[in-house]
């Protein structure tokens, strides 16, 4: 792209006016957020738009990096070629300097080229490129990354920082206090523990978890929490949304298409705890906050699983998955094979409880981050530079299947030192997420101790802190663990928790480590070459009943 060109855009004061047009689907325009945040912080004195259609405008209504709206209505007046032409001439009064094209299909660069709009800027995709004033190449490192990154990277050759932020939503009092009301008059009392289940997917069948599956795993919770089950779902939905509720025994409240768009957000902002399958709801409930279990099957989790933090995947890796299809030609075996005991396993970690026999029966491995799971380039503090070692995706993903939990733990004492933010911390963790999710893999927790070391603290690493601090939200059990990492102080936190220890030499100086563990007298109980070594040595020599509760 012409640096020239794009100077011209980004001198202060050259775009008054910014016509931006967003996703057509309610899961994409939530990861649009952050993206529509950026570009409010790049043109902070511009008058931004947003051209979506009606779904959308509802969802993005009093977002606040959004001046105006304008309604695309297709089906409806603008649908057609003459209904093209009627929303051009309609865009051509609002005389825009710029139109940014979040949407990658034709028609959204057609429409503003026949809107006049001289500056069009986009990814040059769908055969459009020739209508682009300002063309973005997708590359394929592009297509991989999460779609929260997709549309914050095609704002950067604008300039415009793209420190990945969670995406968010607005509702407001007068909405919340609504919806309050409205549970009311149907019997449910808001301040009981309230659990989403969103069991539908318009997209199609192949993305539905099993029904009776979605009874059962929700009327365990809400036994477990005295809850009410709020079962959401858009028209059409309605007759699956009967028979769940049904199937169930919990008290039950059907909305499926039954609420507006603004009415659904203000619904799934009150509950506790989220349920669903790989669908809009999904990412509106992690939008607000809300503890998530999100069930993926032939979806891709690297580029559409939830971005933040609160929430949890559950998957069931086949070959075959991700495929992307609507309906499933064969068996349906990535969620045949989701059972409801991994659902309300994560569930019972979203609420923070836990059965003590399933803390003593679930073995965990402690992972050091720099240098066991990634190259280490001193400080990492851009998601761009975090690269994973040879191996590291199936490594990890063997141990999911095998049934540990995996959990990093990793001292950043840049973050005490002004070396990195804890957005820029989350940003990369994102992108770790991502990075395993390629190979089927996930992380069941991330813990950080972002002190200087001449703090003191107890969780910097060997002190046991982050460990209990994984006991405690995890509810994993310390005296079943085991602990791999790259350096001396991986080790030596193994001794302290009574976990297992196992050194990789996959780090930037393994002959140094090693002289310090013999120094310190410390005796890892096996050394490997890098984690695929480690893990094979796991699964082929521990036992993760008798061995890993041995008192080390």
């Amino acid at each position: 792209m012409d640096a020239r060109r794009i100077a011209k855009l980004t001198k202060p004061g050259a775009v008054k006016r910014i016509l931006v047009r967003g996703t057509n689907w309610i899961g994409d325009a939530v990861l649009t957020t952050p993206a529509l945040m950026a570009i409010r912080k790049g043109f902070p004195k511009a008058k931004i738009a947003l051209l979506v259609k009606p779904a959308i405008a509802e969802l993005l209504h009093h977002y606040p990096a959004v001046d105006e709206i304008v309604l695309y209505r297709d089906p409806g007046p603008h649908a057609g070629l003459g209904g093209k032409l009627t929303l051009a001439r309609l865009l051509r009064r609002g005389r825009y300097d710029l139109a940014i094209l979040l949407q990658n299909a034709f028609e959204a660069a057609a429409i503003t080229a026949l809107a006049g709009i001289p500056n069009r800027y986009g990814y040059a995709t769908d055969g459009r490129w020739f209508l682009l004033t300002h063309r973005v190449p997708l590359t394929s490192k592009i297509r991989r990354r999460h779609q929260a990154h997709y549309y914050l990277e095609l704002l950067r050759p604008l300039g415009i920082p793209v420190e990945p932020e969670p995406p968010t939503l607005r509702t407001t009092p007068g909405e919340d206090a609504e919806a309050i009301e409205h549970l009311r008059a149907f019997g449910v009392d808001p301040k009981k523990f309230l659990i989403g289940l969103n069991p539908g997917s318009i997209y199609g069948t192949a993305k539905r978890w099993l029904p009776e599956r979605f009874a059962e795993v929700a009327d365990r919770v809400a036994a477990e929490h005295g809850g009410v089950v709020l079962i959401f779902g858009g028209r059409g939905e309605e007759e699956l949304g009967a028979a769940i509720a049904g199937k169930m025994t919990a008290p039950t409240l059907v909305l499926s298409g039954r609420t507006t768009v603004r009415r659904l957000m203000a619904l799934i902002k009150p509950c506790r705890l989220f349920i669903t399958n790989d669908t809009g709801p999904m990412h509106i409930a992690t939008a607000f906050g809300v503890p998530t279990v999100a069930i993926f099957g032939p979806t891709d989790p690297a580029t559409t699983s939830p971005f933040g933090s609160r929430h949890e995947l559950v998957r069931h890796p086949v070959d075959c998955s991700p495929c992307l299809l609507r309906e499933c030609p064969i068996d349906h075996r990535c969620m045949q094979g989701i059972s409801v005991e991994m659902v309300h396993a994560a569930a019972m970690r979203q609420t923070g409880t836990r059965s003590a026999s399933e803390n003593e029966s679930v073995p965990v491995v402690y992972l050091d981050r720099d240098g066991t799971l990634n190259f280490d380039p001193g400080y990492l503090n851009e998601p761009e530079q975090l690269r994973l070692l040879p191996g590291v995706g199936p490594a990890v993903a063997r141990l999911n299947r095998a049934g540990f939990k995996t959990v990093v733990l990793s001292n950043q004492s840049g973050v005490a030192r002004g070396l990195i933010t804890q957005d820029q911390l989350e940003a990369i963790h994102q992108r770790l997420r991502e990075l395993l999710a390629e190979d089927g893999a996930w992380l069941d927790g991330i813990f950080i101790c972002p002190h200087h070391p001449d703090e003191g603290c107890i969780c910097r690493k060997p002190a046991p802190g982050l460990v209990h601090r994984a006991l405690q939200e995890l509810g994993v059990f310390p005296g079943n663990a085991i602990v791999i990492g790259d350096k001396a102080t991986d080790v030596e936190l193994a001794r302290n928790v009574g976990a297992l220890a196992v050194f990789v030499r996959s780090g930037s100086a393994p002959e140094e480590e090693q002289a310090r563990m013999a120094a310190r007298g410390l005796a890892p109980d096996y050394v490997a070459r890098d984690l695929t070594e480690a893990v094979r040595w796991i699964l082929e020599t521990v036992n993760t009943q008798e061995t890993l509760n041995v008192n080390r």
